[in-house]
């Protein structure tokens, strides 16, 4: 078997509960990235496309249904069909409403509810696939021009071909995000890798809790960029409900939803689209640095406090 065909799979992730139903509910997460102070200057992610290489999405979850802009499936279920990306297994869904879940009446609100989704399946059922599959997702959302790729999906090879379709994508002015792993030992000491979050053209997010501190699980190593909310978090999920899950999947989500925000507050601020080193220097200056060493919060946690040039007209 070459390295493409190797199994690749969800990062594991633990799942607290499930319902069906459910009032309006804002997740502590978006809080404590300050997307609401974002929001209140009227930066909500408009016309910034995220694509979500995941096992898909719940295209009639109507959280989620408005935010999609198109889907494909590169596994073998459903026959391999293209235009089936059903999520099977929920992770998919959930991440996506972590990025851009409608700000409407009920359910859950995204970090860039205004943001634009492009769900690209990779992951088949039981949330395992192909490196191939991993990498045509990429190469395909490189040919569309998306702002940001957001991967919450890892393994322990190192394949040539997926880090050069990452490199291709970040020559191309595209954002990577990569959830670090959940192998973490809760030790600074001990680097714990998983790719493509490892390489170091990637934006690396760890997870912390509620209380900003880091999650026992969460991968340790030289470099993680930045900490995210991932312990706990309420989202969308399969068939139309709502989940409560942890890991570091679920911070991966919040930095690609904040740098959706970032793009298009940026792109008003300055005039004109930033590019990718650009965007990351202003990622990095909206962060904040806790009592923990590099290895295991990277820069800090992500906090959206922009500094507002106020023109006179």
């Amino acid at each position: 078997m070459t390295e493409i065909g190797k199994l690749i799979n969800l990062i594991n992730f633990n799942k607290e509960n499930e319902v069906k139903s459910l009032g309006y509910s804002i997740s502590y997460g978006i809080n404590l990235v300050n997307a609401t102070n974002m929001w209140s200057k009227g930066y909500t992610g408009k016309n910034v496309i995220i694509a979500v290489i995941d096992t898909g999405c719940d295209k009639d979850h109507p959280d989620l249904k408005d935010r999609i802009v198109e889907g494909r499936n590169f596994t073998t279920d459903d026959g391999g069909n293209p235009d089936i990306y059903t999520d099977y297994d929920g992770h998919g869904t959930h991440v996506s409403g972590i990025i851009a879940a409608n700000n409407s009446k009920n359910g859950v609100v995204g970090v860039a509810p205004s943001a634009k989704l492009m769900i690209l399946k990779a992951l088949a059922k039981g949330g395992v696939g192909q490196y191939s599959w991993i990498i045509d997702a990429i190469d395909y959302a490189v040919s569309k021009k998306v702002d940001i790729i957001s991967m919450s999906l890892g393994g322990p090879n190192d394949v040539p071909q997926l880090h050069q379709a990452i490199i291709n994508a970040i020559n191309n002015n595209i954002l990577v995000v990569c959830a670090a792993g959940n192998s973490g030992d809760n030790s600074a000491l001990t680097d714990e890798l998983d790719y493509p979050g490892a390489y170091e053209e990637v934006i690396e997010v760890g997870a912390i809790d509620m209380n900003k501190v880091p999650a026992y699980f969460s991968d340790s190593n030289k470099e993680l960029d930045v900490i995210a909310p991932g312990v706990s978090i309420l989202s969308t999920y399969k068939n139309q409900s709502y989940a409560t899950l942890s890991g570091t999947s679920m911070a991966a989500p919040y930095v690609s939803g904040s740098l959706a925000l970032i793009i298009e507050w940026s792109t008003n601020e300055f005039g004109r689209k930033l590019s990718e080193p650009e965007l990351y220097a202003q990622l990095i200056k909206m962060t904040v640095s806790i009592n923990y060493p590099r290895s295991m919060q990277g820069n800090g946690y992500v906090y959206l406090n922009p500094y507002i040039v106020t023109r006179k007209i």
